[in-house]
């Protein structure tokens, strides 16, 4: 997270394309029409990124009700041994003890927005009053950083932003795509028990206080989380965002926050050097990116066999992922991600530059193509809410 030179390859990222598809779209006057994603464009130093330090903190609870606190906050507790045992039962309680979340209900921004305007005397830049009410270039879930981060190595699913400027702050705030749609209404029971193993894992892994055990036997229920909410830089980029934490280690190396959380994955068994190869390619590079923006330091895996049990833990540390992939020339590399993120932003700048939450610029990228735009005034895509607009504007707080 060292400031280093821009790379040398790396320009504005603008090519001539096409105009945008959907609609007639009346570009800024100096905006470039695309923006290209081809890893070797970013391919250079590792850009400046500060190290993230956070702001703070809420819960969401069992009927996602939003929370100004850390009440859903739990603690690692990992077993003595990388070997569970007995090993943990990942489908205990699929068909009796899961309550999940309504995935159709799209949220966007309005939790993270809740906190921003709980906090807005604190978010304000110093001797600012007049000025803009948050002091952040973009505010956004991580979330969706992490999609843009992983784009240039992306080949199978693409993603649509929408995007919003309004009193001197970028919003950004994700769309569902037709294709992401379709296969959340037509995911089969398989894939729904895998999503459901990732997070029995959790709960054999932590603790509802700092000396507490697990207790695996209770309810799964996916409207809980703890979120954190940091503030970074990336080159000339604020950055304001939310992420889902799983836990935090009180016994860790690194006691301050962001860095005490403890980031849990679930992968299948590998079994071979080139199971590991392609683990490595193409699931490490998404674990290393959730985890890298945020400042979380530690990754803890549980490699599940065909039954569904823990076969073994194994932990990556963040900012040592770097050296697993260094010697595979065909692998993903994080300055290229980062550089290619950097440029987006600075891409969003260029087109997004009329102060209005009522305009929503909507930006969408295939595998395969560059990133690219459409321009859109009206209700149909508005995602900042009408309280959050008037809280920020001067109007009274929500209750």
């Amino acid at each position: 997270m060292e400031p280093s030179a821009r790379p040398a390859k790396r320009s504005s990222g603008a090519t001539e394309a096409p105009a945008e598809p959907g609609g007639s779209p009346k570009r800024s006057r100096w905006a470039p029409p695309t923006l290209p994603t081809e890893p070797s464009l970013y391919d250079g130093p590792f850009p400046f990124y500060r190290r993230p330090a956070e702001e703070g903190r809420f819960s969401l609870d069992a009927q996602r009700r939003y929370h100004p606190d850390a009440r859903q906050l739990r603690y690692f507790a990992p077993p003595p041994a990388e070997h569970p045992d007995p090993a943990f039962d990942l489908r205990h309680g699929y068909r009796d003890r899961y309550v999940r979340r309504d995935e159709s209900e799209r949220e966007g921004l309005e939790h993270l927005l809740q906190w921003v305007a709980g906090n807005r005397d604190r978010l304000r830049a110093q001797g600012d009053a007049a000025g803009r009410p948050v002091n952040a270039d973009f505010v956004t879930w991580r979330g969706h950083l992490t999609k843009v981060l992983t784009t240039p190595y992306e080949s199978q699913e693409g993603w649509l932003l929408a995007v919003s400027l309004f009193r001197g702050t970028l919003y950004v705030s994700e769309v569902e795509t037709p294709a992401a749609r379709q296969q959340r209404e037509q995911r089969s029971d398989m894939l729904q028990e895998l999503a459901y193993m990732g997070y029995k894992f959790e709960r054999y892994m932590c603790a509802d206080t700092p000396d507490g055990s697990p207790d695996p036997t209770g309810v799964v229920n996916t409207n809980e989380a703890f979120c954190t909410v940091v503030r970074t830089r990336l080159g000339s980029h604020s950055l304001l965002f939310a992420g889902e934490v799983d836990c935090m280690d009180p016994r860790g190396a690194w006691p301050e926050a962001p860095a005490c959380y403890v980031e849990l994955k679930t992968c299948k068994e590998l079994h071979s050097p080139a199971q590991r190869k392609s683990f490595y390619r193409h699931k490490l590079i998404k674990w290393w990116a959730q985890s890298f923006l945020p400042g979380v330091s530690r990754i803890v895996a549980g490699f599940r066999a065909p039954d569904g049990s823990v076969a073994a833990l194994e932990t990556f540390e963040t900012m040592k992922i770097f050296q697993l992939i260094r010697g595979d020339r065909g692998c993903w590399k994080p300055a290229v991600c980062m550089n290619f993120c950097e440029a987006f932003l600075a891409f969003l700048k260029r087109v997004v530059t009329e102060d209005d939450p009522q305009l929503v610029h909507l930006f969408a990228w295939e595998p395969g193509s560059p990133v690219s735009y459409t321009r859109h005034q009206g209700a149909e895509h508005v995602f900042l809410p009408a309280w959050y607009v008037e809280t920020m504007s001067g109007g009274k707080r929500p209750d």
